[in-house]
Parts: C-alpha cells; structure tokens; sequence
C-alpha cells in the first residue's frame, strides 16, 4: 500500500483575537487512514495597532477594507516567514492558511477573510493555499463552520468535537453524516469583559467565579432568535455586536456578574444543543482552559464525559485542520461538507497561490 506524506504549515487567526497560530504539520496517508503530527508551533500576539485596526474593521467602508487586506496580507507574509526562518523549515508542500474573518454574513452572500490576496504566495515563495469559506457562500452555504471534516478525517474516537473558542461549534456523525453548527459567543464575550476589568481574559474563570447569575439576563440571552434556529446556521462577530453586547450592557448589574450569568448561558446552550447528553467529547479551543465554564458544562451534562487534549491539540487544532483542509485542496478533494454548511453540494474550497 503506498503511503503519501505532507510536510504543511497550517495557520489561523481566530474571532477572539488572541493572536495568529502556526503550525507545521505532517499528514500521512495509508490508504483510506489519515494520521498526523503536530510539530513546531508558535501564537503571535498581534500588536496593539492591529487589534484595534482588527476590532474596528467591521465599520469600515469597501475602500479602507481593500488597503486594510493589502497591509494585513503583508503582515501575515512577514509572521509566516519569520516561523519559517526561525524553525529552518525546508521542502514544504504548502502553506496552508485561513486568514482573518472581518465579515461574516452568509446570509448576504458576504464573508471576508483578509491575508488572503495572491501576493501572500510571493511574499513567502511557497506555494498558498487559502480563502476557504468563499466558495462555499457562492454555494448557498454558511461558510461555516469549516473544522468539521477534520474532526470526521481525524477524531473518529469521539461522539462530539466541540471548539471553544471565539464562537463555540460542535461536529458529530447522525444518520451516517456529518452534522456541524455554531452553538453560542464564548471568549469574543468573555474577553470584552475581562477587558474592562483590565484583564486580557478570565484566567480559568476565576472572575466569573465570584460574579452571581442574572436570571433574567441569562433568560433573554437563551430566548434570543438565533438559538431557536435549525442547523446548518453559524455565527460572526456581528451577532455579538449587534444582539448580545446591546443587550448585556442593558442590565445595571457587575461585570463579574454578567462574566458568571454568560458562562452559564454558555453551557445550557452547549447542553441544548448536543441531541446526545451522553458519551465523549472532544473539547479544544481556548475555552478549555476556563475550569469554570468546563464545570459548567459538566453540570448541565452530568453523563458527558469531557476530554481535554495535550496543550498543542488545545492551541492548535484550528491550525491542523486547515493544514487538512489544504492538503485536501491539494488532492482535489472535497474539504468542505453540504452536510454541515447547507451548500449545494461537497466540494473542494480554497485557492491555491504559487510564488
């Protein structure tokens, strides 16, 4: 049987701002089975300038969004040849990159994803794979959530996969088909308000830990429209800006309290969602390091078991998959499913950028 192997970079800049991941990974593929290892890894904080370009961006007009990607692209290009100097990383196949979302509107037939433009491939002088969740749009899908085909191709152990991390998602197989949604904000609402404490999160969950739950804030949090929703449906910061934040800063209570009153909101969505209230749970993203919120979640499915991975699955399981969904852009095959984003049909996404 012959055996392929990849050597990529996979990269991703989540909603929740806390910095772009890289990741060189090697993908074996024998047969039909798929393994993986996870190598050099790094998180670069951006710096103060772009985080406030980043958070503003989603007022900005078409002509200041074309300059911001144009410098965002050679930001990112510099990041990435950075890692690769400093890892000495040789004979790559591809860089395999997600870019930044400042636009997610599905339902507008709209999503952007800066650090995507072609220069990116001649900034690095490696071959780029990217802009994943364009196409999909076109396709009458939501664009996302993308991480389900990885979870699929590489976590067959597990009932659930669910990230929690700006937005929190889930992916799990029903009727012999992957199903995937975004479920609920998580850190994109934790961190705004550990920021006006003068943290840059909610270590552990300590903060909420001392807040009391509004329930009247948390019943109008779960009564809000989006929860009532069927899947395939997903979630950008535009929703937090829009619907929770106006409606949390309504209510004259502390920021520990409204820290505590969403951490519990986080976890009765998550238990609401799951069709299944038993079996194992993949658990990554940041918001596996908040022991608040996982005992949260842990007492609304008290039959769950919770699985939280080694430090690198935890930081960088984003980063592996587009490093997947890369490689699969590579083969030809498909990477996104209709399954999960509502398309037309499967199909393989992204563009592929030669230097």
């Amino acid at each position: 049987m012959i055996e392929e192997n990849y050597n990529v970079i996979g990269i991703m800049s989540g909603t929740s701002l806390d910095g772009i991941d890289l990741a060189r990974i090697i993908f074996k593929i024998s047969g039909e089975k798929w393994t993986f290892e996870i190598h050099e890894t790094e998180t670069i904080s951006y710096p103060s300038c772009w985080l406030q370009r980043l958070k503003n961006a989603i007022n900005f007009n078409g002509e200041e969004l074309f300059q911001l990607n144009v410098e965002y692209t050679a930001f990112l290009g510099k990041i990435i040849n950075g890692f690769i100097k400093k890892n000495k990383l040789e004979n790559l196949d591809a860089v395999c990159s997600h870019g930044h979302t400042i636009l997610h509107q599905p339902q507008n037939g709209l999503t952007l994803q800066i650090g995507n433009l072609p220069q990116i491939a001649k900034i690095i002088q490696q071959k780029v794979v990217c802009d994943f969740r364009v196409q999909d749009v076109e396709l009458g899908g939501q664009g996302a959530p993308l991480v389900p085909i990885g979870d699929k191709i590489l976590f067959t152990d597990y009932d659930f996969c669910l990230n929690l991390g700006g937005f929190s998602n889930v992916s799990f197989e029903e009727n012999q088909q992957r199903i995937a949604f975004d479920i609920s904000p998580v850190n994109t609402v934790l961190n705004f308000y550990a920021e006006k404490l003068g943290f840059a999160y909610d270590d552990e969950g300590k903060i909420a830990r001392t807040g009391k739950i509004s329930n009247e804030l948390l019943s109008k949090l779960n009564a809000l429209e989006f929860y009532q929703k069927p899947f395939p449906k997903s979630l950008g910061f535009e929703f937090v800006k829009t619907e929770i934040l106006p409606l949390m800063e309504t209510f004259p209570i502390t920021d520990e309290d409204k820290l505590a009153t969403f951490v519990e909101h986080i976890a009765m969505q998550t238990a609401s969602a799951l069709p299944k209230k038993s079996g194992k749970t993949l658990v990554t993203g940041g918001g596996a390091y908040n022991l608040f919120l996982m005992e949260k979640m842990q007492f609304h499915l008290p039959k769950m078991t919770f699985e939280i991975p080694i430090d690198k699955m935890i930081q960088y399981k984003e980063a592996l998959i587009f490093a997947l969904l890369g490689v699969l852009k590579l083969r030809n095959e498909n990477n996104v499913l209709a399954s999960v984003t509502g398309a037309k049909q499967n199909h393989s996404s992204g563009k592929i950028f030669t230097p």
